[in-house]
């Protein structure tokens, strides 16, 4: 693979493998850019945004739909490529293409919706014979830094809205699963986005990300990633936008009039999506002492039923984390667990990349695993029956992306959902429910701003006020 800077797919000497997590199989090579690369992409970038301000929104609509459609007609390419550099399974793949489909076909749409408004002028003694209005301007050079676990559609929440909102953008992927971003940047430049808008720049962010992160040129910074990172691009950046998702340790009540098997089948699959390597991934589920029993043993029967290996198989529900080293951060965090008092439900055992989906009760409340972001298939059960004390343990961590309450209870439902302190509260939902246009974002250490193609675009552009004397 090339990376594309300068209007060129450019390849160097100097190579990354892209390995399968799955056999550690080399996929491909990538690039990997120095600081040459880094300063003519910022170049490029400048030139590219005195192009992109100017395009007329119905082309920049018509270059997202177009994109959108050569993703939906080119699935079958996209799912492969993305199951094979990352851990989900071809069926965890084939549904994030749709989503991406969709990411940027709502993208499109809003990009027509830019909207101002008049401003009354007049509405303060000294404002006489003045009439005018705000619209929104982009920005300028917005620089979007994706992870690894959602390797396309996050890509296409950070591109679409930016050039929907006529910015230019330089794209870092994750090294460990970039092949997905430089597919998608091939489907916008076949679509018609003029090159000078894109830049895909590739290699370790340890290298060529500080340089990137404090040029004055960029005017955001769109990150998502974990929260030593996201303090570490705060700190660097100066004077600019920011727009983080930094994660979570998302809180799950399961109250006792709750559709039992409904809880289970929702939380197993939000537990363990793409081997729970899922920002939204359920980890603490607070359960009534009444139907404790009952949901322990369903929610263990319907884990055991996940099957794992080879991600290109149809037959398989799991695949490996993304690498053998975050398996093993994963293992010994549950290990200190269990030092610690925890008790192993099922699961925990590791093979290479692979750890199982895992089960734990009795997590003391000072272990690490309890009280960070695990980022792995591993959750924890917790009887309670006094739904205050289940609401102040939801937001007893510094986190706050998504939480969810099961329960029949309108009352009890509208208490969680404006009680709970985060971005966002599914009710008999697990906390991995997103839809693409909601806005979706965090409290506390799970982020800044908000993604979700309108919201983003709120972030990626600024208000320009025009005021007349008459």
């Amino acid at each position: 693979m090339k990376h594309f800077i300068d209007s060129e797919w450019v390849e160097k000497a100097d190579k990354m493998g892209v390995y399968d997590p799955y056999d550690n199989s080399l996929i491909d090579y990538i690039p990997k850019a120095d600081l040459k690369d880094v300063a003519k992409a910022l170049d490029a970038a400048e030139k590219g945004y005195q192009i992109t301000r100017r395009m007329p929104v119905h082309q920049r609509a018509q270059i997202l739909y177009s994109t959108a459609g050569i993703v939906q007609r080119k699935a079958d390419e996209f799912s492969q490529v993305l199951a094979r550099e990352s851990s989900k399974t071809i069926k965890e793949a084939r549904k994030e293409v749709g989503r991406c489909v969709n990411t940027l076909t709502v993208s499109g749409e809003e990009a027509k919706r830019i909207h101002g408004e008049t401003i009354s002028f007049d509405s303060f003694p000294g404002g006489e014979n003045r009439k005018g209005y705000y619209y929104l301007n982009p920005i300028g050079i917005i620089l979007a830094i994706t992870p690894f676990n959602d390797p396309l559609n996050l890509v296409a929440h950070k591109l679409g809205p930016a050039f929907a909102g006529g910015n230019s953008v330089i794209l870092k992927p994750s090294s460990l699963t970039p092949l997905s971003a430089i597919k998608l940047g091939e489907a916008f430049l076949e679509a018609g986005l003029p090159p000078e808008a894109l830049q895909i720049i590739t290699g370790n962010s340890s290298e060529i990300g500080t340089t990137l992160i404090k040029d004055d040129r960029v005017k955001m910074v769109s990150f998502t990633g974990g929260i030593n990172a996201g303090k570490s691009i705060v700190s660097m950046a100066g004077i600019k936008k920011m727009g983080m998702e930094l994660g979570s340790n998302s809180p799950v009540i399961i109250w006792r009039d709750s559709d039992i098997d409904w809880a289970v089948e929702s939380c197993v699959a939000g537990s363990f999506w793409a081997a729970g390597q899922n920002c939204l991934g359920v980890q603490r589920i607070y359960i009534h002492k009444e139907i404790y029993d009952e949901f322990k043993d369903k929610f263990l029967r319907k884990t055991r039923q996940i099957k794992t290996g080879n991600k290109l198989s149809e037959e398989t529900d799991m695949g490996p984390m993304i690498t053998a080293t975050e398996a093993i951060r994963v293992e010994r965090l549950v290990n200190d667990a269990v030092a610690s008092g925890a008790k192993i439900l099922c699961g925990g055992q590791r093979n290479g990349a692979f750890y199982e989906p895992t089960v734990l009760e009795n997590v003391p409340k000072t272990c690490q695993a309890y009280r960070e972001e695990i980022f792995g298939p591993v959750v924890h059960l917790f009887p309670i029956d006094d739904i205050d004390k289940a609401i102040a343990e939801a937001n007893s961590l510094e986190y706050g992306l998504h939480a969810a309450i099961f329960t029949r209870d309108v009352n009890l439902a509208f208490k969680a959902a404006y009680e709970i302190e985060c971005g966002g509260v599914m009710i008999n939902d697990s906390t991995d429910y997103r839809l693409d246009s909601m806005p979706f974002g965090g409290v506390k250490n799970s982020g800044l701003g908000r993604e979700g193609i309108k919201f983003a675009l709120l972030e990626m552009t600024e208000p320009k006020v025009i005021c007349f004397h008459h």
